[in-house]
């Protein structure tokens, strides 16, 4: 017999029928009622079992966390909630669980004590919805772009150059930590590292995404990417996932036009697809909100906060402009800011942003022509020498979701922006081959993964939308 999964079961609803199922119990009442799940939906299906012909032993078995096959007739269900259940004919229990110590009883369980048992808690319905999703919104970022004649580019994990300028990198050696070869002036030689020169794990795809754009025209990456920063915070994690598609022959303004409708895409995508979930995680949200003071609640309802975002045209104004919103917002004159807007040239925090978005303009906004000083050195400088050709989206409860810019395509201008960024001409040679031969305007943009599924889900905490969270002081599993 073929087996079915919950989830079909449920859809079709085939009364009369006799089908397998397979999956994990979640409850077992009265040693007749069990509710199964096998992670295709967060809802369960109930079996219910003859306590009569059905070995006690076997009865025993059927405990919270135990993994059975079970055959049976669908037919309409008597119980509230649900429309069919099976009647079972046959059941196995195909690996036990000890319920005395069993970590996952039928009872609310804290985030924090599930990031303890990371490789348990998929098994939750909080964890199982928002993995769902997770696949849901992975899926439509390919199915866009593929629909979009993108090429996707599978950018290196180790790198020997810093995209970021940020120097917080992790090294990649195979060099004996114990027994580290020196040179002749007493620093590393990496001329006997496995790469001869020192290299790191990536922190973005982008400037490979470049030469692949330069020739292929539309290409993204989506991969992992990674941070040593020593961050506890819950937005940082040192391993995390982004999406970095480049365009040739394209300025920023196309560039937001693409940004603006792959977030509509994926949101729409997984409001279409995830229903029961985005319900359940919007309940669970409404009722931690109960417990937190007013000021402190998100702005709206979860899949309120999705339509949201699709709706609405994104307001479009440069950072010029947003500056002097904020410095003549009530926030700001009053100083109930944290960092209070004193003039032109200030980097804006998540609670400027979010003003914006949630209280000037009521609308997700695309931010444009940032100051030089604040932004990477790959950023097209703008005819004002002032400012530079980038663009950030500010999405509500979280603030930047997107980052992008045209890219710097003038030769001379990159080297002049490099050498303002100290870095050195000779370890980015292949880069600048692509503005000696054959250059064009070009751009892109940065979407973390993570933050878009915090953002999705109305999860708080990036450790919690990400199967196994790398942070400091912590590698588990």
């Amino acid at each position: 017999m073929k087996r079915l999964k919950v989830l079909d079961v449920l859809t079709n609803q085939p009364i009369g029928e006799e089908v397998l199922v397979c999956g994990w119990i979640r409850t077992f009442r009265n040693n007749q009622f069990a509710a199964l799940n096998d992670g295709s939906t967060i809802k369960t299906l109930q079996l219910v079992v003859d306590r009569e012909t059905t070995d006690e032993a076997l009865l025993k078995r059927i405990t919270t966390g135990a993994a059975i096959r079970a055959a049976g007739t669908i037919v309409e269900s008597q119980g509230r909630g649900q429309s069919v259940e099976m009647h079972v004919r046959d059941i196995k229990v195909v690996g036990d669980s000890d319920p005395e110590k069993y970590p996952l009883q039928p009872k609310r369980h804290s985030l924090e004590f599930l990031r303890e048992i990371a490789h348990l808690r998929f098994r939750t319905s909080t964890f199982s919805a928002i993995f769902r999703i997770r696949h849901a919104a992975a899926f439509a970022i390919h199915e866009f772009f593929n629909k979009r004649g993108f090429v996707y580019i599978h950018s290196p994990i180790i790198t020997g150059s810093d995209a970021e300028g940020a120097g917080e990198m992790f090294q990649v050696t195979t060099l004996d930590l114990d027994n580290v070869p020196k040179n002749e002036e007493g620093k590393v030689d990496f001329k006997k590292d496995f790469f001869n020169k020192a290299t790191n794990l990536t922190v973005s795809g982008q400037l490979e995404a470049e030469l692949g754009a330069l020739a292929l025209s539309d290409v993204y990456t989506f991969g992992p990417t990674f941070r040593a920063e020593n961050s506890n915070t819950s937005r940082h994690l040192a391993e995390f996932w982004m999406i970095e598609p480049e365009i040739a022959f394209a300025d920023i303004h196309d560039d937001m036009d693409l940004a603006e409708d792959m977030l509509k895409y994926v949101i729409k995508y997984v409001m279409d697809n995830c229903g029961d979930d985005l319900e359940f995680l919007e309940q669970r949200l409404v009722n931690e909100e109960k417990q937190k003071p007013q000021n402190e609640r998100s702005p709206m309802p979860l899949r309120e906060k999705l339509a949201f975002c699709l709706e609405e045209d994104y307001e479009r104004l440069t950072y010029t402009e947003a500056i002097n919103i904020l410095m003549n917002s009530k926030p700001n004159k009053k100083k109930k800011f944290q960092f209070v807007i004193e003039e032109w040239g200030a980097d804006l925090q998540s609670e400027h942003e979010r003003y914006l978005v949630e209280k000037h303009f009521k609308k997700p906004v695309i931010l444009t022509g940032y100051p030089k000083e604040i932004k990477a050195f790959y950023m097209r400088l703008n005819d004002d020498d002032k400012t530079v050709a980038a663009m950030d989206i500010l999405f509500p409860g979280i603030g930047e979701i997107v980052g992008g810019s045209q890219r710097e395509e003038r030769l001379d201008v990159l080297q002049s922006r490099m050498k303002d960024f100290d870095i050195p001409e000779h370890e980015m040679e292949w880069f600048l081959d692509t503005r000696r031969f054959g250059t064009c305007p070009h751009a892109g943009f940065g979407l973390g993964f993570e933050r878009l599924v915090m953002f999705v889900t109305g999860m708080t905490n990036i450790r919690d939308v990400i199967p196994f969270p790398r942070f400091p002081g912590s590698a588990e599993f």
